[in-house]
């Protein structure tokens, strides 16, 4: 029998969503210690979903295009990321239950293979590398000939794109507000990267400025001001922007809130998940606390304290 723990993760920023170079995508993420998917996994004669239910059919898939003919699986959940809030949930859930099977009949794949097989990193390649090794990452994106088109990862049919960048983040608090809401998924999503892409070659020049000679130095020589000073301007530039017109309002004064009481704040992938870096915990709490307020008294939610995971999913045998 396998166990399989999973970390999730923040999607900061897209850089290149205009292709005039010649590529797309690539990005910048932060893997997380929690929330997780928690799954044991044992050979068997069918496949069978036991526990939490709301990933069943994605995890029935990854796990029909992995199996050796004849060959079964049965998955118990213990625990599941939020769906469709930006945490990368589908990715972490497909590759837990692709990962299990993998180890049960020794397929022998790397965790890229996995990826490609079960459709994820199409379009981000962060919640690949975080389920693989996780810390803070930045990855290239694709070639534009080989995509095709601008969309998002669940529509795109590519491998993840090359890690150009993996370092272990500093142990500063991340404080987390979760929404009682979704972002956009599925179809939303391609009708978002169809009426925004391509993005002036200037906003990708600005981003791309910003986490090469901001974000990237300030996680190694772990300067948490200027870390936070980069996740606060790639907010207000290319994909981001774009995004955050769409952003429901009490996002955008959760996010608002949040940047004012630490060094930065962003909206993660499509959201509404909002987070924060301190790193005074006694502060982070208090942040904590205001912000759980400000979600009880509109659509509801919960927030969470937790930190970067520099080391991918646990996968032990019991």
């Amino acid at each position: 029998m396998i166990k399989i723990t999973t970390p999730s993760r923040l999607h900061i920023t897209l850089i290149d969503m205009n292709g005039e170079i010649g590529r797309v995508d690539g990005g910048a993420g932060l893997t997380l210690s929690s929330p997780n998917v928690k799954i044991t996994a044992a050979e068997a004669d069918e496949i069978r979903i036991e526990g939490l239910q709301e990933f069943a059919g994605r995890m029935i898939k990854a796990a029909e295009v992995l199996l050796p003919e004849e060959k079964g699986v049965i998955i118990d959940v213990e625990s599941l990321i939020p769906a469709h809030v930006g945490f990368g949930s589908g990715s972490q859930a497909a590759l837990a239950v692709a990962a299990a099977v993998n180890e049960l009949y020794g397929l022998e794949k790397s965790v890229r293979e996995l990826a490609f097989v079960v459709k994820r990193g199409g379009t981000s390649g962060i919640g690949v590398t975080a389920f693989e090794k996780g810390g803070f990452i930045v990855d290239g994106g694709h070639r534009f000939k080989d995509k095709g088109a601008f969309m998002p990862s669940a529509a795109s049919r590519v491998p993840p794109g090359p890690v150009l960048f993996r370092e272990d983040f500093p142990d500063w608090d991340v404080v987390i507000a979760v929404p009682n809401d979704k972002g956009m998924h599925d179809q939303q999503e391609i009708d978002v990267f169809q009426k925004f892409c391509p993005l002036p070659i200037g906003e990708v020049r600005e981003v791309a400025h910003m986490v090469l000679m901001k974000m990237m130095p300030a996680v190694i020589e772990e300067d948490i001001e200027s870390f936070g000073a980069a996740v606060n301007h790639v907010q207000n530039v290319g994909f981001n922007k774009s995004e955050s017109l769409i952003w429901p309002d009490f996002v955008k004064s959760i996010a608002s809130f949040m940047r004012s009481r630490s060094y930065g704040a962003g909206v993660s992938s499509f959201g509404p998940v909002v987070y924060a870096f301190v790193d005074n915990r006694e502060e982070g709490r208090q942040l904590q606390a205001e912000v759980q307020k400000m979600l009880d008294e509109s659509v509801g939610g919960i927030t969470m304290m937790t930190r970067a995971k520099n080391s991918g999913a646990e996968i032990s045998n019991i």
